[in-house]
């Protein structure tokens, strides 16, 4: 078997638990496995890079950022194989131009385009681990970049998808996915397996266990995810196509999103391509919106409202300012202390009632309901920030999550 490990920077924070990882890599390596170990930065060697830049120049061009945030990855594969090398097994680390691993050239938010496989095959047929930098890669220009959030996650992904590994592991500080964040619903169920689509709308909506790019990248290609704790021996979640061993469950677990803000633009006419241009307008500076409410005003007007992630708001804002005559706007208002909180099931679209459950759970807590956005497989609530740990349990014991 060909096996993809992910280790986060958790995972390799310092010595013991850096030969913890070498040794559960170097077992699977004894059974006869070729290995191949993708790592993030040790620990918050990113965060500490990050605040050297700001010190020396805070407006540093995002190309040499790059070329400064790749480096932790450097450090991580090399301490690494100086493990494995010490456990006595033969191990190479490689980073993203000796692989090669060819990229878009957005500075800090690079896309992965192709993965040259011939060094990393050549490696493994010489009975060696492979040790590769995640999160980074290399554009036309032969410069470092990186892959922006969730990059390392990206990058095991892609690297299995492109050697056709027979698995992808992805090991975290948790023991897989859960019915709910443990932390709040402290009888969240951890899940044996997930689908993708459920996964991704997990990712997208709060759970922080893997990022949405990753679990996509996943579905695209087929690549079967297990995600599991690197430090312990538990089986973890797997993430794949179809579940036929997993309980019928309506409802497969409950996330929150606390990075929300929803603005109202007010007043606008009543006539055709008002939301085009509104939404227009913030596709062009990248800005994603999620749930869209628009209301009928009074004398020909319009009132829409949308939600965007709260590190947007600022730019959204200034945005929708400088275009309030194209698109006829009166005022804008915003809210920044809100959250999202969503129930995420593939069985609901069969299953009637289902939000009527989640609403009335919401009701015998006493929370309120802003807005609300549905899909085939979830359902979305915006309400107060204050609410969400409360709402969370409320909707996790109405359906009978937990243990």
């Amino acid at each position: 078997m060909l096996i993809v490990k992910k280790f986060g920077g958790s995972s390799v924070a310092d010595k013991e638990r850096i030969f913890n990882v070498a040794t559960r890599c170097i077992e699977d390596y004894n059974k006869g496995h070729q290995v191949v170990v993708v790592l993030s930065a040790m620990g918050k060697t990113t965060d500490g890079l990050l605040e050297k830049a700001r010190q020396i120049n805070p407006n540093a061009s995002k190309r040499e950022m790059d070329m400064l945030l790749s480096t932790g990855e450097q450090v991580s594969v090399a301490l690494m194989a100086m493990a494995i090398q010490a456990l006595g097994v033969p191990v190479v680390s490689l980073n993203a131009w000796q692989v090669a691993m060819h990229t878009t050239s957005r500075y800090t938010h690079a896309k992965l385009k192709r993965i040259d496989t011939e060094r990393i095959y050549n490696e493994l047929e010489m009975r060696k681990i492979v040790v590769i930098t995640g999160f980074q890669g290399i554009n036309k220009y032969d410069d470092l970049t990186t892959l922006g959030r969730g990059g390392s996650d990206t990058t095991a992904v892609a690297i299995a998808a492109a050697l056709h590994a027979d698995s992808c592991e992805i090991y975290t500080d948790v023991e897989g996915v859960y019915t709910a964040d443990p932390r709040v619903v402290p009888n969240a169920r951890k899940m044996k397996e997930v689908t993708y689509d459920e996964m991704l709308d997990f990712a997208s909506l709060g759970a922080k266990v893997l990022h949405n790019r990753s679990v996509e990248m996943a579905k695209k290609y087929g690549v079967q995810l297990v995600v599991r704790s690197s430090l312990n021996r538990s089986e973890g979640t797997i993430v794949k196509e179809e579940v036929r061993t997993m309980e019928k469950m309506l409802i497969s677990g409950v996330a929150a999103d606390k990075n929300t803000a929803r603005l109202s633009v007010m007043g606008v006419k009543d006539e055709p391509g008002i939301a085009f241009r509104v939404f227009n307008y913030l596709s062009r500076k990248g800005i994603n919106v999620d749930i869209i409410l628009q209301s009928v005003g009074r004398e020909g007007t319009k009132d829409i409202s949308f939600t965007v992630a709260k590190t947007d708001l600022k730019d959204a804002l200034d945005i929708i300012h400088e275009n309030m005559d194209a698109i006829t706007a009166k005022k804008v208002e915003y809210e920044e202390h809100v959250a999202k909180v969503s129930i995420i099931g593939a069985g609901m679209t069969s299953n009637p009632g289902v939000a009527a459950k989640m609403f009335e759970a919401l009701f015998g807590v006493g929370v309120n309901i802003k807005m609300i956005s549905t899909s085939e497989i979830r359902i979305t609530v915006l309400i107060d920030e204050a609410d969400t740990e409360r709402a969370m349990r409320a909707v996790h014991d109405a359906f009978a999550l937990g243990d």
